[in-house]
């Protein structure tokens, strides 16, 4: 039943095309200023992502629903944390909290090699089926993301699509020296974007930056 619908939604993949170009320039206006990044929304076919019924939405600047009570992220917030990631051709990247698969999609998009765990497992495979039929392939987990996945552990970047109560220590042991790891941290209501930077065995930086607000990070190192 998917795979018709994802057949059907990639037909109309140039009807959309003047809404993603507003859509970039919105998000461009809000400050992101990575040319990657900005590219790799243009050329995203968002709509796929979400249910028929909101296709008319998809390139609107917020979060929409997707089932099991998660979203897909706003545009301007998957952009503004792919930004931070400084995502370079072929890094390896730990995405927790797969949801629709639009993010990953992002992430590929740019030649990342990416890695993403879902707790959620209608919607693990949801994704992972989305991201087949239109060619990307990311490696899947269906899991408790709070724990990262240290078997295909460092990552050179690890992004939390989902606000944290406090940064798990997990993802940060699982960092590429060099890596960072971008998160939301905060209460259920409001977060504070945070970039932790690994610079050595033992030191890392930490930026606090803008607030934003995310469905919460579930887990044995999330919220329970």
């Amino acid at each position: 039943m998917i795979s018709g619908q994802i057949v059907n939604k990639k037909a109309t993949h140039r009807k959309f095309s003047s809404r993603r170009k507003k859509l970039v320039d919105q998000i461009r206006k809000k400050g992101i200023k990575d040319q990657r990044v900005l590219k790799a929304i243009q050329e995203t076919p968002r709509h796929i992502f979400v249910d028929t019924a909101l296709e008319n939405r998809a390139y609107e600047d917020s979060a929409l629903p997707i089932g099991s009570g998660q979203t897909i992220s706003q545009p301007y917030t998957v952009a503004a944390q792919t930004e931070l990631l400084e995502v370079e051709k072929g890094d390896k990247i730990l995405e927790i909290g797969t949801g629709s698969g639009y993010q990953s999609a992002i992430l590929c998009h740019m030649g990342a090699d990416v890695y993403s765990v879902e707790r959620h497992e209608a919607l693990y495979h949801k994704a992972r089926e989305i991201l087949q039929e239109l060619g990307y392939r990311p490696r899947l987990k269906y899991g408790d993301g709070t724990l990262g996945w240290s078997a295909y552990s460092p990552y050179d970047g690890i992004v939390v699509t989902a606000g944290a109560p406090v940064v798990p220590e997990e993802l940060i042991q699982q960092l590429n020296i060099g890596g960072v790891l971008i998160v939301p941290v905060g209460d259920q209501e409001v977060q504070t974007m945070t970039r932790i930077r690994r610079v050595s065995e033992d030191e890392y930086e930490e930026e606090q930056l803008k607030q934003f607000k995310f469905v919460p990070l579930i887990g044995e190192k999330g919220w329970e």
